[in-house]
């Protein structure tokens, strides 16, 4: 089999990382939502017995992260006694959260850990230049990180150093990541700038903006020819995850391997008609747009002003005739449940 990787990302297990060295630390986490509270966890259950949790007043998070057993101050307050600082908030807010109260408060030679790269490659945050900055972005939701780390498992990370102050930012960041659990898996190394542009890429072109669409005209180009609905959303949409799940197991040949001879040849000959010279140039144009920071820009404007136009988009969103016929077939499900 050709070998397709010449020049491989490094890559740290457990073996490769101190635990001791974050055990050692105030680390404060900025933000009780998925990710922020699935790291405040699994830092302490690796042995981080000084973690706090830094929220805004009033947050609605902060009965869970007291109701978890953390001391719960404001994002300054924590900053202010920690060595490390995870800001584990929405990209969007950490311009703000920044300006107004981590970078007044943070002390000189502390840490700082981001799980997105956005912010720092983009601007919105410009680090001192007496801080480490480091990236530790595991790969997967908040909630499925944490029950991986619970069975003992771990998800993959991307970890990167920014800024080196101290000269120890990148065992203390390998130390983080491991804290989370995933060195059981594997801590690959990288920089702030690939995974910020390759993530808003990939979740633009493909897991979110790309496949929600394919579904979507899909399914209404089957309903608009005379096909049941139900039907349709069987076909364009529940089946899906069937199919990922199969090609994240054995590989996209693998799972070819294993479905019909009729849906692979289709495959063969549709693919390319589908994902054509078309959608290729919109790739292009969304690479760009992600690579120039057009698309942070806009997403700033837009939350500036109240996030207007993401509100209406969620909006048309819900309205769409695939949610009802999906809401529809997830009752008659339930209906099966009765006695």
């Amino acid at each position: 089999m050709t070998h397709y990787l010449d020049a491989p990302l490094p890559v740290f297990h457990d073996r490769d990382c101190d635990l001791s060295i974050v055990r050692s630390k105030r680390v404060a986490v900025i933000g009780y939502g998925s990710q922020g509270r699935t790291h405040a966890l699994n830092l302490r259950d690796s042995g981080v017995s000084d973690v706090v949790v830094g929220l805004k007043a009033g947050s609605a998070t902060r009965a869970k992260a007291e109701a978890d057993g953390f001391t719960v101050m404001t994002a300054g307050e924590g900053a202010a006694g920690a060595d490390v600082v995870a800001v584990m908030v929405s990209d969007e807010a950490h311009r703000d959260l920044w300006r107004d109260e981590l970078e007044p408060a943070i002390r000189p030679g502390a840490a700082l850990v981001f799980a997105h790269g956005l912010s720092v490659r983009f601007g919105l945050v410009d680090p001192r230049p007496d801080l480490d900055v480091i990236l530790a972005s595991p790969k997967g939701i908040g909630p499925r990180i944490r029950d991986l780390y619970e069975a003992g498992e771990g998800v993959f990370c991307l970890f990167g150093v920014h800024q080196d102050a101290t000269g120890g930012a990148h065992s203390l960041g390998l130390s983080y990541a491991a804290a989370l659990g995933c060195g059981r898996k594997g801590i690959l190394e990288t920089t702030f700038k690939d995974e910020c542009e390759s993530d808003l890429f990939g979740e633009q072109v493909v897991l979110c903006g790309g496949v929600a669409e394919l579904i979507d005209a899909a399914f209404v180009k089957l309903v608009n020819a005379g096909y049941p609905p139900e039907v349709a959303w069987f076909e364009c949409f529940y089946e899906v995850k069937l199919v990922t799940d199969l090609m994240f197991e054995r590989g996209v040949a693998g799972a070819f391997e294993k479905i019909s001879n009729t849906a692979e040849y289709g495959a063969y000959l549709t693919g390319g008609r589908v994902i054509g010279e078309a959608s290729k140039s919109a790739m292009d144009q969304v690479l760009q747009e992600v690579q120039s920071g057009d698309f942070v820009r806009r997403l700033m404007t837009d939350r500036d002003a109240g996030s207007p136009d993401l509100l209406a988009r969620r909006t048309a969103l819900r309205e769409r005739r695939i949610e009802a016929v999906g809401t529809h077939l997830k009752a008659v499900a339930e209906r099966a449940k009765s006695p």
